[in-house]
C-alpha cells in the first residue's frame, strides 16, 4: 500500500527518523482549523496562512497504521508510542527531555521541574538560582524579544534574563554581545562589566587629554544606576561618580572651570 502523504510532504509510513525537525513523535496532528495533517503546530504554521491552536487539537493519526484517533500517548490500533512525553493539555508529543506542564505559564517547559520555579510577577518559569535574585518586571515574558521581535513566552528557544529584568532569546543575547553590551530596551549593562571598567580606568589614566580639554567638565547620566553627576570630559569614556560605570551618556553641554577661563 502506498504511503499517505502529509501536508509537509513526508510519507506517513515510518521510514528513518520519526517526527520533524522540531519534535520526535510517532503521530501527526489533525489541525482543527483546516483538517490537514501535520507533524506539529510549527510545521503547520510554516505552511499555512493561519496558526494551529495546540489546545484545540482533538485527533491524531498514527504514522504506522494511519488510524485517526483521539489524541493519546499510544496508538489504540498498533500500540505505536507517539511520544515518550505527552501532555494532554498542550498535546505535546516528544522524546523525554524532563518536560513538565506549568499551570501558571499555561504550556509545557523543559525541566527537570525541580530546577525551576514560577515567578508570579514575571509570569515565567525561571531557574532556581534566580529565586530572590532577579529583578521582577510584571508579565515580562508576554513581551516580544527586542532583538528578533518574536514571541518569548511560547518560544522553544531558552530565554535569557538580563540584570535589568528584561528578557531576550538566549541566541539573540549571544548575537547581541558580539556588537554591544547594553540592553536594547533600557541601555543597562547586560552583564557584569566591572573588570572592563577597571581596564578603562587604566586607559583613561594613560591617555591625557589635550590641554584645552583638561579642565573641561560635563554632566552625565548613568545607564546602570540612573544617577547624574558632573565629571571631567574624556574621549575614551566618562565614569559615573556613583557606581563607577562607564555606561554613561552626556546629559548637558561641556564647560570649562571658571579658574581656567
Amino acid at each position: 500500500m502506498a504511503a499517505a502523504t502529509r501536508e509537509d510532504g513526508v510519507g506517513s509510513q515510518e521510514r528513518g527518523p520519526r517526527g520533524c525537525e522540531h519534535y520526535d513523535r510517532g503521530c501527526l496532528l489533525k489541525a482543527p482549523c483546516c483538517d490537514k495533517l501535520y507533524t506539529c503546530r510549527l510545521c503547520h504554521d510554516n505552511n499555512e496562512d493561519h496558526q494551529l491552536d495546540r489546545f484545540k487539537v482533538k485527533e491524531v493519526q498514527c504514522i504506522n497504521c494511519e488510524k485517526i484517533q483521539h489524541a493519546q500517548q499510544t496508538c489504540e490500533e498498533c500500540s505505536t508510542l507517539f511520544g515518550e512525553y505527552y501532555c494532554s493539555i498542550c498535546h505535546l508529543f516528544d522524546k523525554d527531555k524532563k518536560q513538565y506542564h506549568c499551570e501558571n505559564c499555561g504550556i509545557c517547559r523543559i525541566g527537570p521541574k525541580e530546577d525551576f520555579f514560577h515567578c508570579l510577577k514575571c509570569n515565567l518559569c525561571l531557574a532556581m538560582n534566580l529565586q530572590g535574585k532577579h529583578k521582577c518586571i510584571e508579565n515580562v515574558s508576554r513581551q516580544n524579544c527586542p532583538i528578533c521581535l518574536e514571541d518569548i513566552h511560547t518560544s522553544r528557544v531558552v530565554a535569557h534574563v538580563l540584570p535589568c529584568g528584561h528578557l531576550l532569546h538566549r541566541t539573540c543575547y549571544e548575537e547581541m554581545l558580539k556588537e554591544g553590551y547594553r540592553c536594547p530596551l533600557c541601555m543597562h549593562s547586560a552583564l557584569d562589566m566591572t573588570r572592563y571598567w577597571r581596564q578603562l580606568d587604566d586607559e583613561v589614566a594613560q591617555t591625557p587629554m589635550p590641554s584645552e580639554y583638561q579642565n573641561m567638565t560635563v554632566d552625565i547620566l548613568c545607564n546602570d544606576c540612573n544617577g547624574r553627576s558632573t565629571v571631567q570630559f574624556h574621549i575614551l569614556g566618562m565614569k559615573c561618580k556613583i557606581c563607577e560605570s562607564y555606561n554613561t551618556a552626556q546629559a548637558g553641554g561641556r564647560r570649562i572651570s571658571r579658574d581656567q577661563q
